[in-house]
């Protein structure tokens, strides 16, 4: 079965969505949604369809049917460049390897999504560097990508996707490239923050220890979102 309508505002719904490659589906109608400040793992195996929906949710990629809506706008009727100016503005993303911008500083990556929104250079480096003292990494502010640990990265990463206070973050598999211990760090901060942020995030992982620090679980099994587990907290 899919997941039901949950009760209260909805911030971000997924409603009967079908997207295939070729002649291989990836999602076969597909149904999430997503409130206000909830954090959501998104399980499944690989090839079952979870970065896909992600990317449907994002504005990233569009759906062959079924629909999308962020704040009861359907993302479907939107331009190509007003789904690009939401992703600036109230989408957060984080990759799995970071994908910092090497020739840039961390202060400097962390400020980019400010300075692309319109903020002065001093006011966008002062919010960065906020983001990255919150994510205990103002030492590294001065420092490229390629002058950092794996962990480090990660979290400058994720206060880029935070910087400018977005509403929902999408985080697709944000600690597959770490170790447990720089992963649990990570999990810690990225949640830690959005809640004190207010808001939602929908995680991609395929790790349980992961998931754990979501609210909600569902699972992505043959293109079908299925709910797991309501966390009692």
């Amino acid at each position: 079965m899919t997941v039901p309508h949950p009760g209260g505002q909805l911030l971000l719904s997924a409603v009967d969505l079908r997207k295939s490659y070729g002649s291989t589906p990836a999602l076969n109608g597909a149904t999430l949604h997503i409130r206000p400040g909830e954090i959501v793992a998104v399980m499944g195996a690989s090839g079952s369809g979870k970065s896909t929906l992600l990317h449907c949710l994002a504005g990233i990629i569009r759906p062959d049917g079924g629909e999308v809506r962020y704040r009861d706008r359907q993302l479907g009727a939107m331009s190509d460049s007003e789904r690009s100016a939401l992703r600036r503005s109230d989408f957060g993303f984080v990759f799995q390897f970071g994908q910092l911008v090497p020739e840039l500083t961390c202060l400097e990556n962390v400020a980019l999504p400010l300075r692309l929104n319109g903020s002065r250079r001093r006011d966008a480096e002062s919010r960065a560097m906020e983001w990255l003292t919150r994510l205990q990494v103002a030492d590294v502010a001065g420092k490229r990508p390629g002058e950092v640990s794996g962990g480090q990265g990660q979290r400058v990463a994720v206060a880029r996707a935070l910087a400018t206070e977005p509403r929902v973050v999408f985080a697709d598999e944000p600690t597959g490239a770490l170790d447990s211990l720089n992963g649990e760090q990570v999990m810690r901060l990225l949640t830690e923050a959005a809640r004190h942020t207010g808001a939602a995030v929908v995680l991609v992982t395929h790790e349980a220890r992961v998931a754990a620090y979501a609210d909600r679980e569902v699972l992505v099994r043959d293109g079908h979102v299925r709910e797991t587990l309501l966390a009692d907290r």
